[in-house]
């Protein structure tokens, strides 16, 4: 079988360290071809937030998760990344597109991106099964898929099954910290829609469509017509990656 090639879909600044790293590095070790986009080829960094200080000690990644990403950032393809603005660019190159999640306000750069809109509007169509391309998103990161909107009207994954951080764990964070984080945890400021909310609003059936599971143990979900994986937070990062090493795995022997 050929190598798979993954790119991971950054800001500049802000990811999750643990929903980027743990997958990162599993990926490595199933021997997979990883690449970086941003914006105009900056080399991203994750929350600092999440990786020093007290705030990586009591909210942040855990010990793992800090050496994952320390390997990561010594990776000449995330030293190098890949201009998602540059001519010709395109996400067909890809077998897997992942997009990590995090709080910080960076990430928007990805979410509201119309570029990325853009290059979405042409590939997740191309996911739907049989194909050799996949898409895998944890937290914040379903949301740069969800705002994805087709001319229409509909977001490209209206018709998928999918989770995401759930609104509970949002406001826990986000009122547990304001009083010293201020509105940290909401990603569009205060007030804003949760991140559930958001995606939910997507969907044509929510309530078939939306899995979710307000406990501590890794969960994803995992559509069913379309090669497509999803998480709700740094707790599900290994068995996101793990999962969807299979799916694109499967993916490739099936197209």
């Amino acid at each position: 079988m050929a190598v798979q090639r993954v790119v991971f879909v950054m800001a500049d600044y802000g990811h999750d360290p643990t929903e980027t790293a743990i997958p990162y590095l599993a990926f490595k070790k199933a021997n997979m071809e990883v690449s970086f986009v941003t914006e105009k080829g900056k080399s991203p960094e994750c929350d600092a937030k999440m990786l020093t200080g007290w705030t990586q000690k009591l909210l942040g990644a855990n010990q793992e998760a800090c050496n994952a990403y320390q390997k990561m950032r010594e990776d000449e393809a995330i030293q190098k990344p890949l201009s998602w603005t540059d001519d010709g660019f395109s996400f067909d190159q890809f077998d897997l597109l992942f997009f990590p999640g995090g709080h910080e306000k960076g990430v928007r750069q990805v979410i509201d991106s119309a570029v990325v809109h853009k290059l979405l509007l042409d590939y997740f169509p191309k996911t739907r099964k049989p194909s050799n391309k996949s898409i895998a998103a944890i937290c914040h990161g379903v949301l740069a898929v969800s705002e994805t909107v087709m001319p229409g009207g509909k977001s490209i994954p209206h018709d998928v099954t999918t989770t995401t951080l759930p609104t509970t764990f949002e406001g826990t964070a986000y009122w547990g910290t304001r009083l010293f984080l201020g509105d940290y945890y909401k990603t569009y400021g205060a007030g804003s829609e949760s991140v559930e909310t958001s995606v939910k609003r997507r969907l044509d059936d929510p309530s078939k469509q939306y899995r979710y599971s307000l406990g501590t143990s890794p969960f994803v979900v995992q559509d069913e017509h379309y090669n497509y994986i999803s998480g709700r937070f740094p707790a599900d990062a290994a068995l996101l990656g793990q999962e969807t090493i299979k799916l694109v795995r499967e993916a490739c022997k099936a197209a």
